[in-house]
């Protein structure tokens, strides 16, 4: 095994069941990627459409590409072809610019709501008392399904304040359940990453980001 494979199988192996790895491959070649897949990961995690794009022509088509970074609107053509999940749906005009090409090539798309629960003011996301007006007009984009949540928590070393950030997400999640429609059921919160990615589980995280425990570091060439 590779050192990747390696790091990825120490990973799963603290995963309890129902846990779902995002291998973030961003600003990481594909012969990286390419080592991971070999041993079963399909879930891959990009931020920059344009390397999006360059991967997704490069590597097999059955890997489920998971759109992580800052979206522009003027980007969302490019990846709503092809896209298994855009995570980072953080504003009203990103929302009816989905729903609209989706609508486009009559695709459905699933999306989660980025949540902005952390101190950093340099997070983005929907602030908590946004969200009812963002689900709202959600039930009017048949084109678009809500699959839930993701947040990042506040950047620091405190736990208690990294737990806080965890455990509002998924207080957050649990109290939308009921004003959802049965079209999208709240079912997954992406909450952690590879420093955290622990903390994230213990306080109800469903899936995980984690790039640099499995990749090393960045390669920022590659963007």
């Amino acid at each position: 095994m590779t050192p990747i494979q390696q790091h990825i199988a120490a990973i799963r192996a603290t995963l309890p069941k129902g846990v779902t790895l995002v291998s973030v491959s961003k600003f990481h070649p594909v012969e990286a990627i390419e080592e991971a897949y070999a041993v079963g990961e399909r879930d891959f995690g990009e931020s920059h459409v344009q390397e999006l794009m360059r991967k997704y022509e490069a590597l097999p088509k059955d890997i489920r590409w998971h759109m992580i970074g800052h979206l522009q609107t003027n980007k969302v053509r490019a990846i709503v072809p092809f896209i298994h999940l855009i995570q980072s749906v953080d504003s009203l005009r990103l929302i009816e610019t989905i729903q609209k090409e989706a609508a486009r090539i009559d695709r459905t798309v699933n999306i989660l709501l980025e949540v902005h629960v952390a101190k950093d003011e340099t997070k983005s996301g929907f602030l908590p008392d946004e969200l009812p007006e963002a689900l709202e007009l959600l039930r009017h984009t048949p084109n678009i399904r809500v699959l839930g949540l993701m947040a990042m928590a506040t950047l620091t070393d405190d736990e208690q304040e990294i737990r806080r950030c965890f455990r509002t997400a998924k207080t957050i999640a649990e109290n939308l359940l009921p004003i959802t429609d049965h079209r999208s059921p709240i079912t997954v919160i992406s909450l952690g990453m590879s420093d955290d990615y622990r903390i994230a589980i213990e306080e109800g995280s469903t899936m995980v980001r984690i790039g640099t425990t499995i990749f090393g570091e960045r390669d920022y060439s590659q963007s």
